[in-house]
């Protein structure tokens, strides 16, 4: 221990000093190379910190705030290697992938993903190759997430008079989309995420449907938002479709109320006229009529009727009312012919492309408004010219008037060959049931060249034959094509004659009456080939009857110079 004296106060002694050691540096100091020793372990402590630092640093994979996710690379940087997305918590097949993008260490979806969407991310970082051979060349990262939400603070708005429509959301939304209730959405994406977007409106009243997501990527369903003005005392309603449209014959009809339908309507629901169907609740403000079978029918006119306390408004319309009706198309000619053509009413089949609809009253109705593709051929090989001149598929003619009338009579209709709501019903129901006509097909073929003759063709052949008169020059049986609309086994035939008497021939047999008083019949003459009637086609009794069985309503007779 080193020996060390105090001078005490005031003396000049001086103060204890170390020892020297042999090389003349203080006792208990350090070497030089001692300290160059230090300095190197320094050195080897801090690389080795900075290796444990770079072997232990990884890098992160996050949702983000305007991207599906976010990559924070670890100490020593890196890249993205590869990114696999898929919707779930668990890849089950390639067709839950989503396409997505880097954009620097941001992940963005090329295509749109549904809003409350489980999205699984995995991303595979790759290290600089400096660091790689402590690090690992590649470091695999996974994240399990959900899209956000964004959803409407109020669906049922009451506005003043030009008072902007806005639509207040719970979280702020990057895009909205907005349309008429039931049709195509204008989607538009915000500058910003904003909490309240105007969207434009074009009635004091009405409803659309909003579809609003908190991320550009995203798609939402749609909601739908309505609004009411303000001042009425009473409960408003506004209806969809809107009241004077065309609507198909089973669309559903939507009521929104001002206030809940208890209060509005209490425990009744609003008649609908010609349609078979019910009302179903929706939510406390709204209620809607589903059609079922047959639903409005085909060319028919649907009426809604509501209380008086209850201000009707017509969707993107004004005005207001008791009531509201709308319209349903007919079918179409073709799709009417297709349906003839497989009952057997017209001497063609149809080939349908697809698959065929399927026989429900819906799915009937839905094919003879949008009917399908497909192409007839004719069911005989030997089809009379006068015929096949007389069809025109897609189009309105005697041929499938004749087919109708022919439908009408067996369903006991009466045969005006007109196709209404009545006859589109009928006919749906026939194709339902899988009706066939089994009659066949005729045309008579009527010839005034000398001597006149009547033939009967009847499917695919001539079945009968008779010389006929047809009418004098004053009383001229008309040229053309008519089909029968009544068929009587005996009947009284009247009339005035060219010098302006009246006749009237009781028990006339076997009558197919085709154009006015005109009418394939029996009658007793001295000769037959030659006019002699008064614009019939008369016959003898026995080829009379023979003809008759061939010649039901809707049967063509064609009448040829």
């Amino acid at each position: 221990m080193a020996i060390t004296s105090y001078r005490r106060q005031g003396d000049d002694s001086e103060r204890p000093q170390p020892r020297r050691g042999r090389l003349g540096t203080a006792f208990g100091s350090r070497p030089p190379w001692h300290y160059a020793l230090a300095g190197l372990a320094g050195v080897v402590v801090a690389f080795g910190a900075a290796v444990i630092l770079l072997v232990t640093s990884s890098a992160s994979l996050t949702a983000d705030s305007s991207a599906l996710a976010s990559v924070g690379m670890p100490l020593g940087g890196g890249s993205i290697e590869s990114v696999t997305v898929f919707r779930g918590g668990q890849r089950v097949g390639d067709h839950q992938a989503i396409a997505v993008q880097a954009r620097g260490d941001q992940i963005y979806p090329r295509v749109l993903v549904p809003v409350d969407q489980i999205v699984t991310v995995d991303v595979v970082v790759k290290r600089p190759g400096w660091v790689s051979w402590l690090t690992g060349q590649t470091e695999h990262l996974h994240l399990t997430t959900v899209t956000p939400v964004a959803s409407l603070r109020e669906h049922y708005l009451t506005l003043a008079a030009g008072a902007p429509l806005r639509l207040r959301f719970k979280q702020p939304v990057a895009v909205v989309s907005y349309g008429a209730a039931g049709g195509p959405l204008r989607r538009d994406v915000l500058s910003a995420p904003a909490s309240q977007v105007t969207v434009p409106r074009s009635a004091p009243a009405g409803s659309i449907s909003v579809a609003a997501a908190p991320r550009a990527w995203e798609q939402a369903g749609a909601g739908v938002v309505s609004w009411f003005p303000a001042g009425s005392a009473s409960a408003s309603a506004v209806v969809s479709p809107a009241p004077g449209r065309q609507i198909g014959p089973s669309t559903p009809i939507t009521l929104t109320f001002s206030k809940p339908v208890s209060e509005a309507l209490g425990s009744s629901r609003p008649p609908v006229a010609n349609a078979t169907g019910h009302w179903q609740t929706v939510n406390s403000h709204t209620i809607v009529f589903k059609p079922t079978g047959f639903g409005y029918g085909l060319a028919s006119t649907v009426s809604l009727s509501l209380p008086r306390s209850v201000s009707l408004i017509g969707d993107q319309q004004s005005g207001s009312g008791a009531g509201a009706s709308w319209t349903v198309p007919a079918g179409s000619t073709l799709r009417l012919q297709q349906l003839l053509a497989n009952m057997g009413y017209l001497p063609l089949r149809f080939h349908n492309e697809g698959r065929g609809s399927v026989r429900t009253p819906q799915a009937e109705e839905a094919a003879a408004i949008h009917p399908p593709k497909g192409s007839f051929r004719w069911r005989y090989g030997d089809v009379p010219f006068v015929l096949r001149s007389l069809w025109a598929p897609g189009a309105s003619g005697v041929m499938t008037k004749g087919a109708i009338m022919a439908f009408e009579n067996d369903e006991g209709m009466t045969p005006d060959g007109i196709p209404g709501a009545t006859l589109w019903h009928a006919l749906i129901a026939a194709a339902v049931a899988s009706h066939r006509s089994s009659f066949g097909y005729t045309i008579a073929l009527v010839s005034e060249t000398l001597p006149e003759s009547l033939h009967v063709w009847h499917n695919g052949k001539i079945v009968q034959t008779s010389l006929v008169n047809t009418g004098i020059s004053a009383a001229p049986t008309a040229l053309g094509t008519y089909p029968v609309f009544s068929h009587i086994p005996v009947g009284t035939m009247s009339g005035t004659n060219p010098d302006g008497s009246s006749y009237s021939d009781p028990g006339i047999p076997s009558i197919s009456y085709f154009n006015g008083g005109d009418a394939l019949h029996g009658f007793i003459r001295g000769g037959y080939g030659y006019p002699q009637s008064l614009g019939c086609v008369e016959m003898p009794y026995a080829d009379a009857d023979a003809v008759y069985p061939y010649t039901p309503v809707g049967t063509l007779v064609n009448v040829s110079a």
